[in-house]
């Protein structure tokens, strides 16, 4: 398919991270861009302030009419159910209809794409290396799953010969890419509604580093069955992190590449998981040839993520972060950087499980993770995508956790909640809705302490 010959691109499920990404991507080499998508969001909002026509009703008659013609590309997320009218409208017309994956493979197939993989730690990860680059003058554009707070967008620069990307496993997308250089950052267990075990996991993991011909520009934390360049802290590997410690709040550490040894680096996330994102990013950014100073600048300079432990108030009486976080292993990152930074106060999390399936599959770590945490309000399970699964409820896995100090709760009554609470810090997590709660927390928080 050429791009160059298509006018009009049409989104169903606009308002998606990955979806907006490209949305505003196509808007910004000049394309018509329209799309449905099921609700109103702050995305949304920002994507008809920069001229895209969106709409929220599954209804044939709202397709803008100069998008009937045939150089349409229509792009869909798998989220969308088969029964979407305006989906089988397409189809029915014989239009070309894409998922979002295969059109990042096509635009990705022409340049030099550095594609970031793993259960955890993609959008983090490519966000810094997308930073990385664009700050040292490379000719690049950053298709990214999270608003990145230097830019306040998904999308970073509008370069044409080099691309950044997240490689999302999810339904195995990442075999549409075509990789010049590529990282695993994990391959822990997940989506098996889509691969069944681990090892199913472990085998497409492998398949999509395999499109990579040069392992050098494999890069895999050590410990990952991977060939190519290890990457660790604190042990022997082709890059590592040492002589860590913390400065004002921020990391500050020594990185022995296979060629030199990089000193006081500084950077400002939380945690030793995003430590690990930084190290990969300049891992990938080092062996492609970009200087170090100007690594070590954009690591400097680099501020975050929303809802990648997003702090929403710092101060020394009360602090509340806000997280992606939707599987056991991100949990216990945000708990660890949590408890770092702030050892011996009260942590209160409140989490909202995503998927039913993903809370059946992992329920029994779910339940340890989440105990950790000094007092826990748990929400209802976000369904996203799927159906109701009998017995598969949050006050099941409430039942499983063995903190004392816990709670099923509404969203309606998670504000009163919070107002009691003996914590000094607050964290809410999940992937689900929960993100449009954080205005109105924050809100809450502040004007009961201040």
């Amino acid at each position: 398919m050429n791009l160059n010959q298509i006018h009009n691109v049409f989104f169903i499920g606009i308002g998606g991270i990955g979806m907006s990404a490209l949305a505003r991507y196509f808007k910004l080499i000049g394309k018509n861009v329209s799309g449905y998508d099921k609700t109103p969001s702050t995305l949304t909002d920002e994507l008809m302030a920069s001229g895209m026509s969106i709409h929220f009703e599954d209804r044939i008659d709202l397709i803008p009419a100069d998008f009937y013609i045939e150089n349409t590309l229509v792009v869909i997320t798998p989220a969308v159910p088969s029964t979407h009218s305006q989906w089988n409208y397409f189809l029915e017309r014989d239009f070309t209809v894409k998922k979002r994956a295969e059109v990042l493979g096509i635009i990705t197939k022409d340049t030099y794409c550095f594609a970031v993989a793993g259960t955890h730690g993609k959008t983090t990860t490519s966000s810094i290396l997308g930073h990385i680059l664009y700050e040292s003058g490379a000719d690049v554009t950053s298709f990214l799953g999270g608003i990145v707070e230097n830019y306040n967008s998904n999308l970073i620069g509008s370069g044409k010969t080099i691309t950044v990307v997240e490689a999302d496993e999810f339904d195995r997308s990442f075999l549409y890419l075509h990789p010049n250089m590529a990282c695993v950052t994990s391959m822990d267990a997940d989506h098996l509604d889509i691969y069944g075990d681990s090892s199913a996991i472990e085998a497409s993991f492998l398949e999509f580093a395999n499109k990579v011909t040069n392992k050098d520009f494999v890069l895999v934390p050590k410990g990952v069955p991977l060939k190519g360049k290890t990457i660790a802290i604190n042990q022997e590997a082709d890059f590592q992190a040492h002589n860590i410690r913390i400065e004002n709040s921020e990391y500050v550490f020594d990185v022995q590449t296979p060629v030199e040894t990089i000193v006081n680096i500084k950077f400002s996330l939380p945690g030793r998981h995003n430590l690990m994102n930084a190290l990969m990013a300049l891992a990938m950014a080092k062996t492609y040839g970009t200087p170090t100073a100007d690594i070590v600048k954009a690591l400097r300079s680099f501020k975050g993520i929303k809802r990648r432990f997003s702090f929403q108030i710092k101060t020394d009486n009360l602090v509340y972060i806000d997280d992606y976080a939707h599987h056991p292993t991100e949990i216990n990152a945000v708990h660890q950087a949590v408890t770092e930074l702030y050892p011996n106060q009260k942590v209160l999390a409140v989490f909202q499980p995503h998927l039913f399936s993903r809370t059946r599959d992992f329920a029994d770590d779910f339940a340890k993770s989440l105990s950790a945490f000094d007092e826990v309000l748990l929400l209802d399970i976000y369904p996203a995508r799927e159906l109701q699964m009998e017995g598969i409820t949050s006050e099941w896995l409430l039942s499983k956790m063995t903190q004392k100090n816990k709670k099923l709760i509404s969203k309606n009554d998670l504000i009163p909640a919070l107002l009691i609470s003996e914590a000094t810090v607050y964290v809410t997590i999940g992937a689900g809705d929960i993100g449009e709660l954080v205005p109105s927390i924050k809100k809450a928080l502040y004007e009961k302490t201040f």
